[in-house]
């Protein structure tokens, strides 16, 4: 079976097929799809997830062993292998071939490939994952139809836009889907739900805090903590919108998974929402330290 990334949301909503394979030369459709895979197979009791990734000196199999011990907690197994080269051999092209052949029980598979090219799709262990499986090809969509997915995001976060902002913004981001995604995220960040403007878009897009808060992130992630106070001191005078600097300081909290600071996180989102006191700039300065410093 053949899926379309826009496809998959409503059938996860139905019973998951034992084998998913994904490619493409998009990297966050490819995350996005692999997350949603993952979320639906926990709600379908897949409560154990073991990861391969393939590497020159992997051991096809581990793949086996992985696929046929049963779970620690009596649940059933996702079994997420990842092939970054797209290349497994010939001993791993004919272990794909026979892992086909006998799908394990209570086990979901998630092989995850880049863009494959005509040559690698006409592979016979690679037409055996797709006729075996369910394979979604994670391809950014050309730029003339870019547009079209900017809008079906918009209207995901319950907001819209005319056409010639839907192409100023696929125009500004020239085919990156990830920029594309970090723009749609900022006019929900900084708009209520509902019907933007062009001169709102076109605001959003090339407000120069932008670059400052590509700043704060770049000195997050160096944890350079006299930069991140110059940058908030920066983004205080310019009056930038507050979501979008909480929004920063979260997605670093949770690309390294720090409990603390995503709790110091919420307790900010609370005040920005005036449901508690205290000095909101502040917060922030004491969260990037807090991050700065973990």
């Amino acid at each position: 079976m053949l899926l379309r990334p826009e496809q998959l949301a409503a059938h996860l909503d139905k019973t998951l097929q034992p084998l998913y394979v994904l490619h493409g030369n998009d990297p966050l459709l490819t995350i996005e799809a692999g997350d949603a895979l993952r979320a639906a197979a926990r709600r379908q009791g897949y409560d154990e997830r073991k990861v391969l990734v393939v590497t020159p000196s992997f051991r096809w199999d581990e793949l086996f062993h992985a696929a046929g011990n049963l779970s620690l907690f009596g649940g059933r197994t996702l079994v997420d292998l990842r092939i970054p080269t797209g290349k497994p051999g010939r001993d791993g092209g004919e272990a794909l071939q026979r892992y086909c052949r006998n799908l394990p029980a209570d086990t979901l598979t998630l092989i995850t490939l880049p863009e494959m090219d005509w040559k690698a799709k006409k592979a016979a262990w690679f037409a055996m994952l797709a006729e075996a499986g369910v394979a979604i090809e994670c391809n950014a969509p050309p730029l003339a139809q870019l547009p079209q997915w900017i809008a079906r995001r918009l209207a995901a976060q319950q907001q819209s836009a005319p056409p010639e902002a839907l192409e100023f913004i696929a125009l500004h981001v020239e085919g990156n889907l990830l920029a594309a995604h970090q723009e749609i995220q900022k006019l929900g960040l900084l708009h209520p739900p509902g019907a933007l403007t062009l001169a709102q878009v076109s605001a959003a897009v090339l407000n120069v805090a932008r670059y400052d808060i590509d700043d704060l992130r770049a000195a997050l992630q160096t944890r350079d903590t006299a930069r991140c106070a110059r940058t908030l001191e920066g983004l205080k005078a310019e009056e930038a919108a507050p979501p979008l600097v909480l929004w920063t300081l979260t997605m670093e909290a949770r690309t390294r998974a720090l409990r603390p600071a995503l709790l110091h996180a919420a307790r900010i989102d609370r005040i920005i929402k005036g449901l508690a006191a205290g000095d909101l700039w502040d917060e922030f300065l004491q969260l990037s330290l807090r991050l700065t410093r973990a």
